[in-house]
């Protein structure tokens, strides 16, 4: 089963209180990227958001969007700090003495003063907290990863098809190869025979330029090399788990083996077969590029 590197996941899921949204998408990258994008009160958990991600992905560039929201009333409460308190009232006392006024210091205006009443915010349990974040990022994730399976079943489709159309015209190529052989005989002996007229032939002669020239052009090597690469190929698309660099380098082996045809022929029909192999190569490999 291949996956695609393009994919998108997105889940949104409430407790309580608080609330959480997770969306994921990717697009086609050579490694693994994630940027991670969370409210500044998850930053403690990013690394741990990577560690899952890695269960569910092995290549792409990939951003996931966290928004996390709590409305709780409960986690934020007042403090009075009456030992600060004490010692402005007793700075206060001593100024009004040495002055001879009274002091006339307010409860309002003391609870005004720097650190006198402040408003905190409860710490959350932070296991507690990754629980309900990791539950809505896997969810997220699972979806993420279908959206790949899905895309990646349509890629293989299309691969397969390519392959296939491959095959057929290294078919092609064989069994043009013997023809031309027969046809670069026949016209040897005709251009002989225009030449000495009707002087004996030197079947020998013609037999040793006849393998010179198969020689020179033979590509069954090439062909033969071809179809084990298809083959693999082939073979791949039904592997497990991340396989496009390796389909990669497949290609760009198959790619050698056709400018090699290419650059044998000596004939306009497999010169066209060999053109048409290269496209359908580079169109498998643009399709590489986006298997995780």
């Amino acid at each position: 089963m291949i996956k695609s590197m393009t994919g998108f996941g997105r889940c949104e899921q409430s407790e309580g209180s608080r609330s959480i949204t997770v969306e994921i998408k990717s697009v086609n990258h050579r490694y693994l990227e994630a940027g991670v994008k969370i409210p500044k009160k998850l930053n403690v958990f990013e690394a741990r958001i990577r560690e899952v991600l890695k269960k569910y992905a092995q290549r792409g560039k990939i951003d996931i969007f966290i928004t996390y929201e709590d409305l709780s009333e409960s986690n934020v409460h007042l403090k009075y700090n009456s030992e600060l308190a004490s010692e402005y009232m007793g700075v206060l006392d001593k100024i009004a003495a040495q002055f001879g006024r009274e002091n006339d210091i307010t409860v309002s205006a003391l609870s005004r003063y720097p650190e006198v009443i402040t408003m905190q915010e409860e710490t959350e349990d932070e296991e507690e907290l990754w629980k309900f974040i990791c539950s809505a990022f896997e969810k997220a994730c699972g979806q993420f990863v279908n959206a790949r399976v899905t895309e990646g079943q349509n890629l293989k489709n299309d691969l397969q098809q390519k392959l296939e159309n491959m095959v057929r015209l290294v078919d092609f190529i064989e069994e043009r190869s013997p023809q031309i052989m027969k046809e670069y005989r026949s016209r040897l002996e005709d251009k002989v025979r225009e030449l000495l007229g009707d002087a004996a032939i030197d079947e020998s002669r013609i037999a040793a330029e006849v393998i010179i020239y198969a020689d020179k052009i033979c590509v069954d090597e090439e062909t033969v090399r071809l179809r084990s690469h298809i083959s693999h190929a082939l073979k791949c698309l039904e592997e497990s788990g991340g396989i496009g660099r390796k389909m990669d380098f497949i290609a760009q082996e198959m790619n050698r083996e056709a400018n090699t045809i290419l650059s044998k022929a000596n004939d306009i029909e497999i010169s066209n077969a060999a053109i048409d192999l290269k496209t359908e190569i580079e169109k498998v490999r643009e399709q590489i590029q986006n298997i995780e």
